[in-house]
């Protein structure tokens, strides 16, 4: 399994996740967005909607009658209700869970980086385990560092 860590510097989630969950589905993949905090989901949900005016990325909050059937799904914890084999950990917080999905995108910036260097550590000796990290250098672009 692939865990990708994103480091935020330069432009925020609100930015970047909806162009990982693009891809993704591009990719015919599904995708599971974990947030903890219930205002942060409710933001998630409404950056899904409108961060293109030509376009929009189909998913839901987990909870409903349809989260099967959903592409993209936002929840709370990491179970994924719509079949998905990727997830993006998007407030900064490393889940064991994740380790259960096909690809795994940690997303985080300056206040939990001492987390992340933590969780990238502590999966170094983990079998089956690829790790790889993104920082965003002066332009917003994406650069692998490790």
């Amino acid at each position: 399994m692939q865990v990708d860590f994103y480091h935020l510097t330069h432009r925020p989630l609100d930015r970047v996740l909806p162009q990982i969950a693009q891809k993704v589905l591009e990719g015919g993949g599904r995708l599971l967005v974990v947030a903890q905090d219930e205002g942060a989901r409710a933001r998630l949900d409404t950056v899904l909607w409108s961060f293109s005016p030509e376009s929009f990325l189909p998913h839901g909050q987990a909870g409903g009658e349809d989260d099967s059937r959903q592409p993209v799904l936002i929840s709370g914890e990491a179970a994924a209700g719509n079949g998905a084999r990727n997830i993006a950990l998007a407030d900064g917080v490393w889940r064991d869970e994740a380790l259960g999905f096909d690809r795994a995108f940690h997303f985080f910036d300056e206040e939990r980086i001492v987390e992340a260097r933590l969780a990238w550590k502590g999966l170094a000796d983990r079998e089956g385990v690829e790790r790889r990290y993104w920082k965003q250098n002066d332009e917003g672009r994406w650069e692998k560092v490790a």
